[in-house]
């Protein structure tokens, strides 16, 4: 079996609710469409942007379900499977799967503060006991724990099984000394959007971009532009995105204005579940301003 290679802009995708907090499946499949049309190299569901914290098992499953009913092999699917205990992470993985998904996003334990010896053993036990491809994911913010770019390289050392890391960290020189310590090895992909193409320059393969659930004409657009080297276009194409991040992920509650940047543009992206809260008229008024200066032509 060949080894997959992750190349590309994919999408950490929203999850759906309806007002009530329910999960709206038919809403994930339009979004699903949405997402493929605006040429994405693949799909992430159930990670931080698709609300992983809140969702049960059983939602886990119809969630990744639905969507890997609806990409039918057009792109590859990473299912975020990782949670605080390295048994449910296990347990999540394997649901995964079961379900045919390419590869599983794993992200550090949280809540109590581990060594590096126990991070490191974490993805050598998950690996060991799953038959899937694993991307390392780090994202500091949410977790309180930063993985160092030489304890990247002894995980993915020890494991075949481990293919990438998407790092959210935002540091363009952790990212290239990750790049310089595993680039031969695993893909690394840029987590936050302002070092998407900074990621790509110095050799890491492609990113997970929260702002792609609003904007993924504009994300695969940045990468094909970047791999025919028209780097003019690639950089007008990263000032747009980082601005949409700007708005969407550090102005607001990063969930919440997200899904209002989806519904203002006609697309079913639902509301946030509680405790999250959908934005406040001042809010959606702001954003919708915002929305006009991100759409214009570069």
């Amino acid at each position: 079996m060949s080894r997959l290679v992750l190349d590309g802009m994919f999408v950490p995708s929203v999850t759906p609710f309806t007002r009530s907090g329910r999960l709206d499946l038919k809403a994930l499949r339009a979004c699903v469409q949405f997402w493929l049309e605006g040429g994405v190299s693949g799909l992430v569901p159930c990670g931080s942007n698709g609300e992983a914290p809140y969702l049960s098992r059983q939602e886990r499953t119809k969630v990744i379900e639905t969507v890997m009913d609806e990409v039918n092999g057009k792109v590859p699917v990473i299912a975020g499977t990782g949670s605080m205990s390295t048994q449910e992470t296990i347990t999540f993985t394997q649901d995964a799967a079961d379900l045919g998904v390419d590869a599983a996003l794993v992200v550090t334990p949280f809540y109590f503060k581990l060594s590096n010896n126990e991070i490191q053993e974490h993805y050598r036990t998950v690996s060991e006991n799953v038959n899937i491809p694993i991307v390392i994911y780090n994202v500091p913010k949410f977790t309180g724990v930063s993985l160092e770019p030489i304890l990247i390289q002894k995980i993915a050392a020890e494991n075949e099984k481990i293919i990438g890391v998407k790092d959210s960290g935002g540091s363009i020189g952790t990212i290239t000394e990750t790049v310089r310590l595993t680039g031969d090895k695993i893909s690394v992909l840029a987590g936050t959007a302002d070092v998407a193409l900074p990621t790509l320059l110095v050799g890491g393969r492609g990113a997970v971009l929260a702002v792609g659930n609003a904007f993924p004409t504009l994300c695969s657009r940045l990468y094909t532009a970047f791999k025919n080297r028209r780097y003019e276009e690639a950089s007008r194409l990263q000032n747009r995105i980082s601005f949409a991040n700007e708005v969407l992920v550090k102005k607001f509650n990063q969930i919440s204005a997200i899904k209002e940047a989806m519904r203002l543009q006609g697309l079913a992206g639902g509301y946030p579940r509680k405790p999250a809260l959908p934005l406040d008229s001042e809010e959606r008024k702001t954003l919708e301003n915002l929305l006009k200066q991100i759409n214009q032509p570069a």
